[in-house]
């Protein structure tokens, strides 16, 4: 329930920013993919690499939509947006494969 919670929290502030100027809304996308990572932790290596190449390409994607001459520059804006929270939970779950890594390695040795 709080997994939902967040990424609609994720999407309306993404779609507020592309016509709204809020200052440190980005760091609150931020910080809400953080804590979705944190809370729910994704265990197939599969799922998390999807992840990481949707968090470095989307901005890449998000800019060619400026083409499109109405929508293009608040849709490239929304996708950059959301790409900030898809980073957040990118490196969340970066940090903790790399935690539980550490972990795991001390009990074999």
């Amino acid at each position: 329930m709080v997994q939902t919670i967040l990424g609609w929290l994720m999407v309306a502030i993404a779609v507020v920013l592309a016509f709204v100027d809020i200052p440190f809304a980005l760091l609150a996308i931020l910080v809400i993919g953080l804590v979705s990572g944190f809370m729910n932790p994704l265990e197939d290596v599969g799922t998390r690499v999807a992840y990481y190449v949707l968090a470095a390409v989307l901005p890449t994607v998000a800019n060619n939509l400026d083409q499109i001459p109405a929508l293009g520059g608040y849709l490239n804006s929304i996708l950059d947006t959301f790409a900030v929270g898809i980073a957040g939970i990118a490196l969340a779950n970066f940090c903790l494969a790399v935690v539980n890594n550490l972990t795991s390695s001390d009990g074999d040795s």
